[in-house]
Parts: C-alpha cells; sequence; structure tokens
C-alpha cells in the first residue's frame, strides 16, 4: 500500500510479485483502505507500505496501526533516517536518503528484490516466468 508516488510503486511491485513468485499480491491506494482492502486483512496478511513520502508519514502510520490491530504482519519500506515506523512495524527495509521525488527509483529496486528472492525461495526461476510474453501483439 501507498500514498501518491508509493502508490504507482506499490503497483508495480504487486506485479512483479505475481509474475515471478506466483504468489498473490494487491495493491492499494493506503486511503482507499477502510473501502475495502481492509476486509481482506487477517492474521496470515503480509502488508508492505511503502513510505517514501515525509509529508504523509503520520497517515501512513496510522494505516498500519489498522492493519496491524486485525492481525497483519507488516513490512515498512522507508528511508534510513526515518524512525516513524520503529514502533509499529514488524520489519523495515530502509532505502538510503534521497530526495522524495526521486524515491521511486529505489523503492521500485527494493520491491523487485523482494519477489526475486520470494520466487527463489519458493524454488521459481525468476528470469523464466510461466506464462509470460516477452512482447504482446493487439490485434
Amino acid at each position: 500500500m501507498g500514498r501518491l508516488v508509493d502508490f504507482a510503486i506499490s503497483l508495480e511491485s504487486a506485479l512483479k510479485l505475481k509474475e515471478i513468485s506466483y504468489t498473490h499480491s494487491e495493491a492499494f491506494a493506503a486511503g482507499e483502505l477502510k473501502h475495502g482492502p481492509i476486509a481482506l486483512v487477517d492474521t496470515s496478511t503480509l502488508v508492505v507500505a511503502l513510505c517514501t513520502q515525509p509529508s504523509l508519514y503520520a497517515k501512513m502510520d496510522s494505516n498500519i496501526k489498522e492493519v496491524k490491530a486485525r492481525g497483519a504482519t507488516a513490512l515498512v519500506i522507508t528511508f534510513e533516517d526515518v524512525h516513524t515506523f520503529d514502533d509499529t512495524a514488524d520489519a523495515i527495509f530502509r532505502l538510503p536518503q534521497t530526495h522524495p521525488l526521486f524515491s521511486p527509483i529505489l523503492s521500485v529496486i527494493v520491491s523487485q528484490l523482494y519477489a526475486y528472492y520470494c520466487a527463489v525461495l519458493k524454488g521459481n526461476d525468476p528470469d523464466k516466468p510461466r506464462n509470460l510474453a516477452k512482447s504482446v501483439t493487439v490485434e
């Protein structure tokens, strides 16, 4: 889940996780959490929260607390000098500090590595995902 540019990265991250690890994954805008996605959250849910927009840290922390209250595990992707989520998250992937507008470049790499290692741990070849075409022909 994410807000603003972090939501865009959550879409790409969910897609990569599906494509190479064959794990069901959904991206959603954190502001829409209470309008549907929260119904799916339980003790078997991992919520990955992309938190790279300083003006939205408090709102994202509130969203993380919402999913944690329902038993979810929360993985936060944020900057190395941000400690807003230290007491809320179950795990934190820390990015090198950069301007928030450039954060998608870093967070998408972390997300791709996460999907890669999930695939490898499941015994999948991430370089040869099943049922995917390198190009699509529109007719």
